[in-house]
Protein backbone atom coordinates (compact mmCIF):
# COMPACT_ATOMS: atom_id res chain seq x y z
CA UNK A 1 0.00 0.00 0.00
CA UNK A 2 1.34 3.17 -1.10
CA UNK A 3 1.37 6.41 1.77
CA UNK A 4 -1.67 7.63 2.40
CA UNK A 5 -2.02 11.45 2.80
CA UNK A 6 -1.86 13.21 6.05
CA UNK A 7 -5.60 14.67 5.16
CA UNK A 8 -7.88 12.94 2.50
CA UNK A 9 -9.47 16.21 0.22
CA UNK A 10 -11.55 14.12 -1.92
CA UNK A 11 -13.10 15.04 -5.41
CA UNK A 12 -15.86 12.60 -5.96
CA UNK A 13 -18.33 11.72 -8.86
CA UNK A 14 -15.82 12.82 -11.35
CA UNK A 15 -16.29 11.45 -14.93
CA UNK A 16 -14.03 13.37 -17.42
CA UNK A 17 -10.16 13.97 -17.87
CA UNK A 18 -10.69 18.03 -17.95
CA UNK A 19 -12.33 17.61 -13.58
CA UNK A 20 -9.61 15.04 -12.55
CA UNK A 21 -6.86 16.88 -14.07
CA UNK A 22 -7.91 20.18 -12.15
CA UNK A 23 -8.74 18.51 -9.13
CA UNK A 24 -5.39 17.15 -8.78
CA UNK A 25 -3.88 20.35 -9.75
CA UNK A 26 -5.62 22.26 -7.31
CA UNK A 27 -4.42 20.20 -4.51
CA UNK A 28 -6.78 17.32 -3.96
CA UNK A 29 -5.68 14.29 -2.79
CA UNK A 30 -8.20 11.63 -3.48
CA UNK A 31 -10.26 11.33 -6.75
CA UNK A 32 -13.63 9.44 -6.72
CA UNK A 33 -15.14 7.52 -9.48
CA UNK A 34 -18.86 6.17 -9.41
CA UNK A 35 -19.27 3.01 -10.56
CA UNK A 36 -23.31 3.15 -9.20
CA UNK A 37 -24.89 2.40 -12.96
CA UNK A 38 -27.90 4.03 -11.12
CA UNK A 39 -26.25 7.51 -10.37
CA UNK A 40 -26.01 10.64 -12.78
CA UNK A 41 -22.22 10.17 -12.20
CA UNK A 42 -21.93 6.95 -13.39
CA UNK A 43 -18.55 6.64 -15.22
CA UNK A 44 -17.74 3.15 -17.59
CA UNK A 45 -15.15 1.32 -16.08
CA UNK A 46 -12.98 1.85 -19.44
CA UNK A 47 -13.26 5.95 -19.58
CA UNK A 48 -12.07 5.28 -15.44
CA UNK A 49 -8.79 3.54 -16.35
CA UNK A 50 -8.34 6.00 -19.24
CA UNK A 51 -8.64 9.02 -16.77
CA UNK A 52 -6.89 6.85 -13.72
CA UNK A 53 -3.57 6.57 -15.80
CA UNK A 54 -3.39 10.11 -16.45
CA UNK A 55 -2.78 10.74 -13.14
CA UNK A 56 0.38 11.36 -10.89
CA UNK A 57 0.32 11.20 -7.02
CA UNK A 58 -3.68 11.16 -6.19
CA UNK A 59 -5.19 8.13 -4.17
CA UNK A 60 -7.79 7.02 -7.01
CA UNK A 61 -11.42 5.46 -5.01
CA UNK A 62 -13.90 3.76 -6.50
CA UNK A 63 -17.89 4.06 -5.23
CA UNK A 64 -19.72 0.48 -5.37
CA UNK A 65 -23.23 0.76 -3.95
CA UNK A 66 -23.80 -3.13 -3.18
CA UNK A 67 -22.01 -4.68 -5.39
CA UNK A 68 -20.22 -7.88 -6.03
CA UNK A 69 -17.45 -8.01 -4.43
CA UNK A 70 -15.21 -10.03 -7.19
CA UNK A 71 -16.69 -7.45 -9.10
CA UNK A 72 -15.91 -4.94 -7.29
CA UNK A 73 -12.14 -6.07 -7.10
CA UNK A 74 -12.40 -7.11 -10.89
CA UNK A 75 -13.32 -3.38 -11.54
CA UNK A 76 -10.38 -2.02 -9.17
CA UNK A 77 -7.77 -4.09 -10.82
CA UNK A 78 -9.20 -2.86 -14.47
CA UNK A 79 -9.23 1.03 -13.37
CA UNK A 80 -6.22 1.39 -11.14
CA UNK A 81 -8.04 1.91 -7.88
CA UNK A 82 -6.49 1.91 -5.09
CA UNK A 83 -9.61 2.14 -2.53
CA UNK A 84 -12.83 0.78 -2.72
CA UNK A 85 -15.93 2.79 -1.19
CA UNK A 86 -18.45 0.63 -0.29
CA UNK A 87 -21.99 2.13 0.16
CA UNK A 88 -23.61 -1.78 1.32
CA UNK A 89 -21.94 -5.09 -0.03
CA UNK A 90 -19.29 -7.12 1.87
CA UNK A 91 -15.57 -6.09 1.42
CA UNK A 92 -12.52 -7.93 0.28
CA UNK A 93 -9.13 -8.76 1.60
CA UNK A 94 -7.45 -8.22 -1.31
CA UNK A 95 -8.45 -4.35 -0.92
CA UNK A 96 -8.27 -1.24 0.95
CA UNK A 97 -11.69 -0.44 1.96
CA UNK A 98 -13.49 2.67 2.85
CA UNK A 99 -16.61 2.06 4.60
CA UNK A 100 -19.56 4.21 3.96
CA UNK A 101 -22.03 5.26 6.31
CA UNK A 102 -25.31 6.98 6.48
CA UNK A 103 -26.01 9.21 9.40
CA UNK A 104 -29.07 11.38 9.51
CA UNK A 105 -30.28 14.59 10.44
CA UNK A 106 -31.00 13.39 14.02
CA UNK A 107 -27.40 12.63 14.53
CA UNK A 108 -28.35 9.47 16.23
CA UNK A 109 -25.65 7.06 14.43
CA UNK A 110 -24.08 3.90 15.85
CA UNK A 111 -20.60 3.26 14.30
CA UNK A 112 -20.24 -0.23 12.49
CA UNK A 113 -17.86 -3.02 14.05
CA UNK A 114 -15.84 -3.17 10.67
CA UNK A 115 -12.34 -4.27 11.38
CA UNK A 116 -11.08 -4.60 7.72
CA UNK A 117 -12.43 -0.54 6.51
CA UNK A 118 -9.12 2.08 6.48
CA UNK A 119 -11.49 4.53 7.33
CA UNK A 120 -15.56 5.27 7.52
CA UNK A 121 -16.86 7.48 5.29
CA UNK A 122 -20.10 9.50 6.74
CA UNK A 123 -23.02 10.94 4.67
CA UNK A 124 -25.92 12.06 5.05
CA UNK A 125 -28.41 9.65 5.26
CA UNK A 126 -31.14 9.96 2.46
CA UNK A 127 -34.08 8.01 1.22
CA UNK A 128 -33.06 7.96 -2.01
CA UNK A 129 -29.67 8.55 -2.77
CA UNK A 130 -26.37 6.68 -2.03
CA UNK A 131 -24.30 9.93 -2.02
CA UNK A 132 -24.10 12.80 -3.66
CA UNK A 133 -27.21 14.22 -1.70
CA UNK A 134 -25.89 18.14 -1.28
CA UNK A 135 -26.73 17.57 2.34
CA UNK A 136 -25.32 17.70 5.96
CA UNK A 137 -25.45 15.96 8.88
CA UNK A 138 -24.02 17.12 12.45
CA UNK A 139 -20.71 16.87 12.07
CA UNK A 140 -19.90 16.21 15.30
CA UNK A 141 -20.66 12.61 15.27
CA UNK A 142 -18.00 12.10 13.52
CA UNK A 143 -15.74 12.32 17.05
CA UNK A 144 -17.50 8.99 18.22
CA UNK A 145 -15.36 7.06 15.82
CA UNK A 146 -12.81 6.37 18.92
CA UNK A 147 -9.20 6.04 16.87
CA UNK A 148 -10.41 5.21 13.67
CA UNK A 149 -10.02 7.48 10.60
CA UNK A 150 -12.98 9.21 9.70
CA UNK A 151 -14.03 11.49 6.31
CA UNK A 152 -17.02 13.41 6.02
CA UNK A 153 -19.36 13.53 3.51
CA UNK A 154 -22.39 15.54 2.54
CA UNK A 155 -23.07 18.97 1.86
CA UNK A 156 -19.56 20.30 2.05
CA UNK A 157 -18.16 23.10 -0.28
CA UNK A 158 -15.61 26.09 0.59
CA UNK A 159 -18.45 27.85 2.69
CA UNK A 160 -18.35 25.46 5.46
CA UNK A 161 -15.53 23.02 5.16
CA UNK A 162 -13.21 24.65 7.39
CA UNK A 163 -16.24 24.54 10.12
CA UNK A 164 -16.76 20.49 9.22
CA UNK A 165 -13.13 20.17 9.98
CA UNK A 166 -13.41 21.67 13.45
CA UNK A 167 -15.92 20.07 14.70
CA UNK A 168 -15.31 16.64 13.22
CA UNK A 169 -11.83 16.17 13.39
CA UNK A 170 -11.95 14.10 10.72
CA UNK A 171 -8.85 12.44 8.75
CA UNK A 172 -10.72 13.92 5.43
CA UNK A 173 -13.48 15.61 3.89
CA UNK A 174 -15.25 14.67 0.00
CA UNK A 175 -17.59 16.99 -1.90
CA UNK A 176 -19.53 16.06 -4.77
CA UNK A 177 -22.58 17.91 -5.55
CA UNK A 178 -21.96 21.52 -4.63
CA UNK A 179 -19.27 21.70 -6.58
CA UNK A 180 -20.80 20.94 -9.68
CA UNK A 181 -22.15 22.93 -12.59
CA UNK A 182 -24.60 19.92 -13.65
CA UNK A 183 -24.16 16.44 -12.19
CA UNK A 184 -20.74 14.85 -13.06
CA UNK A 185 -19.45 18.03 -13.97
CA UNK A 186 -17.17 20.12 -11.73
CA UNK A 187 -17.49 23.82 -11.64
CA UNK A 188 -13.77 24.35 -11.41
CA UNK A 189 -14.00 27.73 -9.65
CA UNK A 190 -16.07 26.01 -6.60
CA UNK A 191 -13.66 22.93 -6.93
CA UNK A 192 -10.75 25.15 -6.38
CA UNK A 193 -12.58 27.61 -3.40
CA UNK A 194 -13.41 24.14 -2.05
CA UNK A 195 -9.80 22.44 -1.48
CA UNK A 196 -8.46 25.63 -1.13
CA UNK A 197 -10.66 26.18 2.05
CA UNK A 198 -9.77 22.48 2.90
CA UNK A 199 -5.61 22.74 2.62
CA UNK A 200 -6.19 25.86 4.35
CA UNK A 201 -7.88 23.87 7.78
CA UNK A 202 -6.08 21.11 7.63
CA UNK A 203 -2.42 23.29 7.30
CA UNK A 204 -1.39 21.69 3.74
Amino acid sequence: MKARPAAIIKVCGVTNREDALEAEAAGATAIGFNFYAQSPRYIEPGAAAGISAALAGILKVGVFVREDPERVVQICRETGMEVAQLHGGEGNQALTIWRACRVPASGEFQFPEDSEAEALLLDAASETLAGGTGTTFPWRVARGAGNRPVIVAGGLDASNVAQAIREARPWGVDACSRIESQPGRKDHQKMREFIRAARAEFSL
